[in-house]
């Protein structure tokens, strides 16, 4: 994997702006890694994915995330800081290619899901649904006492021991923040979508970049590419001479 330059990162900011979110991460990890085959990426677990997307976000921005939280308890602004190597799961194990529980007389085969699954789904609706179309996806066989069972015909406390064994077999694709609030105490804990936190760093930087081209460019006339080559800090005095 190799850092995005600002140019890359601007056309593939525009090429995911009306992507889905799991669309928007194959396009920034096939820029990002142009010898990998894109079936090598298809085929990337949605941990493993975001993994690399973590990697990426490290040499793009840094190290150091930021964001804010509202209690649940008080309504209270949080502002949150934290690194990548918080919330970086163990290394990897082999992936197994099958999963295998045996649950209240429930046999159940699986593989974990892929981002080509992911994309597959990306138009299933609501939350409930795209989980479903996920399992259908995913379930190699099921059976109860001996009978075989569809994805529609598992009991919820089955399905539920599914979402825990995919979880516990893939960790980075379930990183969740503890938070407790100094205002009231409250604590609870809340989901950190990698994928999309990135992306949102992404559109804000470049919505920053395009209104400094767009200045850099109506005070000098240079190109876009000249001014996406120049250094942060020396762009940065030109703008500051421009508004001066």
């Amino acid at each position: 994997m190799r850092a995005l330059s600002s140019l890359e990162l601007l056309d593939v900011w525009e090429q995911g702006k009306e992507q889905r979110p799991a669309r928007r991460a194959r396009l920034l990890l096939a820029s990002a890694c142009p010898d990998v085959p894109p079936a090598a990426l298809a085929g990337l677990t949605p941990g493993q994915q975001d993994g690399q997307l973590l990697t990426l976000r490290e040499s793009t921005f840094g190290p150091h995330l930021a964001c804010l939280a509202t209690c649940p308890g008080c309504g209270e602004r949080l502002e949150l800081g934290f690194s990548t190597g918080d919330i970086r799961a163990k290394p990897e194990r082999e992936r197994p290619e099958e999963l295998a529980l045996s649950v209240a007389g429930h046999e159940v085969r699986l593989r974990l899901p892929t981002g080509a699954d992911l994309e597959a789904i990306g138009g299933a609706g609501e939350v409930g649904a795209a989980r479903f179309a996920l399992l259908e996806r995913c379930l190699l066989g099921a059976s109860h006492n001996g009978e075989a069972r569809g994805a529609g015909q598992l009991p919820e406390s089955v399905l539920e021991a599914i979402g825990e064994r995919m979880a516990e077999a893939d960790p980075q694709a379930n990183v969740d923040l503890a938070l407790s609030c100094p205002t009231c105490g409250h604590t609870w804990r809340v989901a950190l979508d990698i994928g999309s936190f990135f992306w949102s760093e992404i559109e804000a930087w470049a919505m920053r970049t395009v209104r400094e081209v767009h200045m850099l460019a109506s005070a000098y006339g240079w190109s876009e590419a000249d001014i996406l080559a120049l250094p942060p800090w020396r762009r940065q005095a030109y703008l500051e001479m421009v508004g001066a």
